[in-house]
């Protein structure tokens, strides 16, 4: 099956950018830092809460394109420990706005038969958000489509503390002096235990870092970095990002083809 027959599109940008994919390849785990939104809103001389209600929607049609076409994981980084030091009023309206996106879109979510999860320090969170975030986890938990994650009151740093403080929890109940702790180990006590690590990492408004995220899992991640500000990051843009992983080589820190034929042609080499 082609790309053009699971997204069918009239914008001519769009198929052309399909028309390259190819669906075999596609990333089984995509990760998108969403960052722009208020400066999005301010070069519009827009209030920054307009920037935040524009994000919603690119967040809506990213989700609906990943879903059609079924790549298993998309994790959206929504609100981060960091965010906190932004002003009350903000942190406010993202929260309203975050309870409202779920009120509206869950039933959606669920009838696509995608499971939602959420991840990040969630007893932190206001107790309303925290039952909405229970509830739509709960309804989903049996989906067996594409998994949605959320990283809410999340930072990178903290799940890893988090990881090794249920480790040495766990090392003590079971009195485990000989206990030696592996990659293994850390990974099936993160908050993404069972899901693959990111094969892509996307991160929009062209700023060149990882802001505290998903640090152990994007350690060999593909980074796609666009200048594109979060609202405006259209459906192809993010086919532009998928077309560019696939002309990639993954190397994992071997050689790649290139090199390997490279090397061999003349005799072997650093």
């Amino acid at each position: 099956m082609k790309a053009t027959e699971l997204l069918k599109s009239t914008r001519p940008e769009e198929i052309a950018l399909l028309d390259e994919l190819d669906l075999r390849r596609l990333p089984r785990h995509v990760a998108i830092i969403m960052d722009g939104n208020g400066r999005w809103a301010e070069r519009r001389h827009l209030p920054r809460i307009a920037g935040h209600r524009a994000g919603v929607k690119v967040a809506r049609e990213t989700i609906e394109t990943c879903v059609r076409l079924k790549v298993p994981a998309l994790t959206l980084y929504a609100f981060s420990l960091e965010n906190w030091r932004r002003p009350r009023a903000e942190i406010d309206f993202l929260m309203r706005l975050l309870r409202e996106y779920l009120k509206k879109e869950l039933p959606s979510i669920h009838k696509n038969n995608i499971q939602l999860l959420v991840i990040g320090r969630s007893a932190q969170l206001p107790e309303a958000v925290r039952h909405d975030i229970e509830k739509a986890m709960r309804l989903t938990a049996q989906n067996t489509g594409m998994k949605l994650i959320v990283a809410l009151n999340y930072g990178g740093r903290a799940e890893l503390v988090d990881a090794f403080n249920a480790i040495l929890d766990r090392v003590r109940l079971n009195g485990l002096s000989a206990f030696h702790a592996d990659e293994e180990t850390i990974s099936h006590n993160l908050y993404t235990a069972g899901l693959p690590d990111p094969d892509l990492l996307i991160r929009t408004s062209g700023e060149m870092r990882v802001s505290n995220f998903l640090l152990w899992q994007i350690a060999y991640a593909e980074l796609y970095i666009t200048e594109a500000l979060w609202p405006d990051f259209s459906r192809a843009r993010l086919l532009e990002a998928f077309v560019n992983f696939q002309q990639r080589e993954r190397r994992y820190g071997g050689l790649g083809t290139s090199d390997a034929n490279r090397n061999g042609k003349h005799g072997g080499g650093r």
